[in-house]
């Protein structure tokens, strides 16, 4: 495995600090925020100075039921090409449910969600994982995922479950040391012993980030310093082996450059330190298994229904499933409403300037009746087609403006903003109450 270094995730709101900061040998970047054909500058500079850049998928839903998509396979595909990316990777979960395989609608979770260890779960991910690897022109790995709550009956620990997983595909794993300490908080997992049993030659490179803690709820932020017990969890995996690369993650409330110079330097010394104690991992990479000739369809059914009413229960209000615990998916699914609030209002930045400070209750208001189905940008649409409709704007500015926005952006182009086109608009419309 290529060795990487030290490295950061390039965000474009760090960009010009990432380029100046000493000693970044490799980015990360979001792969559904790059376009191909249209490389930030920063990033073709990057690459020209020899500075490796990896693209990090967060849509395919590798662990969902069902298989994945051939068009964000692609997608990822051509990131890879254009970045001339050593690798690939994704995560070990499952984003949406629903559809076909359940004959219900199509639920999309807005963020990365466990899937239950079980053989189930692991036979169809394994088979996800081929596919994807097929079709995938550098070598993928997958991260293990920070988690709030528990499958019930659950047949694996998190190290047999990716130690299986490995084995069986050859993948390589991101492992994520600050989500193996967000796991210790929520699930009691102890990270010593998820460590102990991952395949650790397996492991393509280590993520490290912040979080915070709440009500007994650790929140893996990625927009917090990275606190001691993770910096202690990646001194445990570099006494064990040698990482080929480690990166700070950092979404928002960015510090100023110097902080996240400074937390990358305890990332280092964290790594020398469990290097002066290190003993090689004896696991090394098998081949692949073939894959088996006996059908995964009843295994996708099967997992396809548990999701789905996992969802279902988080993002449209269905009685919680049996075993799990309702306190645990309340605060999951308070955290996916706010998590749609925020990246709607990224996605649509003049909704909150349009409603200033109702925007965030009247989104949390519509979340809990209108599940996300098709992605942010149709969420921001919907979630304003509902206002508009509900006839709940006092403010006629208010009304107006929204309801200027919601026709510039719902047709299937922009509309024209010449002014002889513009002019006939407003023409139109004034003929139109009379």
């Amino acid at each position: 495995m290529e060795r990487l270094g030290t490295g950061i995730g390039w965000r474009p709101e760090i960009a010009d600090a990432v380029e100046r900061m000493p000693g970044i040998d490799w980015v990360e970047v979001v792969a559904e925020n790059l376009c191909p054909g249209h490389l930030h500058e920063s990033l073709r500079r990057l690459r020209e100075r020899g500075v490796t850049v990896v693209p990090h998928g967060v849509s395919l839903g590798l662990g969902g039921a069902d298989r994945p998509d051939a068009g964000r396979l692609l997608a990822l595909a051509e990131r890879a090409e254009a970045l001339g990316s050593p690798l690939v990777t994704e995560h070990i979960a499952f984003v949406r449910a629903g559809g076909p395989l359940t004959a219900s609608p199509r639920l999309e979770a807005g963020h990365l969600l466990p899937v239950p260890r079980t053989r189930d779960a692991l036979d169809v991910l394994c088979e996800n994982i081929r596919i994807a690897q097929d079709a995938l022109p550098v070598p993928l790995a997958v991260e293990n995922i920070a988690a709030l709550l528990s499958w019930p009956g659950e047949e694996m620990t998190e190290g047999q479950f990716l130690y299986d997983l490995a084995d069986r595909t050859g993948v390589r794993l991101l492992i994520d040391v600050a989500n193996l300490h967000t796991n210790h908080v929520n699930r009691g997992e102890d990270p010593a012993e998820a460590l102990a049993g991952l395949p650790l030659e397996a492991i393509a490179y280590v993520h490290v980030a912040g979080g915070f803690e709440r009500d007994g709820v650790w929140h893996d932020s990625h927009a917090h310093p990275v606190p001691r017990p993770v910096l202690d969890i990646l001194t445990d995996l570099a006494s064990r082996i040698s990482p080929p690369g480690v990166l700070l993650e950092r979404d928002e409330n960015f510090p100023e450059p110097g902080e996240l110079e400074r937390e990358l330097g305890s990332i280092r010394e964290a790594v020398e330190k469990g290097g002066g104690a290190r003993a090689d991992g004896a696991w090394r990479a098998a081949a692949p298994v073939e894959p088996s000739s006996v059908s995964t369809d009843p295994a996708r059914q099967r997992l396809a229904l548990a999701q789905t009413a996992l969802l279902s229960a988080l993002v449209a209000g269905t009685p919680v499933p049996e075993g799990f615990d309702r306190v645990r998916l309340g605060v999951q699914a308070r955290a996916l409403a706010g998590k749609r609030a925020d990246v709607v209002a990224k996605v649509a930045p003049e909704l909150p300037v349009i409603l200033g400070a109702g925007y965030r209750p009247a989104f949390l208001a519509y979340a809990q009746g209108a599940p996300m189905t098709d992605g942010y940008r149709r969420d921001a649409l919907s979630f304003a087609e509902q206002l508009l409709l509900g006839g709940k704007l006092a403010d006629s500015r208010v009304r107006r403006e929204l309801r200027e926005w919601w026709l510039e952006r719902s047709g299937p182009v922009p509309r024209s903003r010449r002014p002889g086109v513009r002019f006939a608009r407003a023409t139109r419309r004034v003929l139109l109450r009379r």
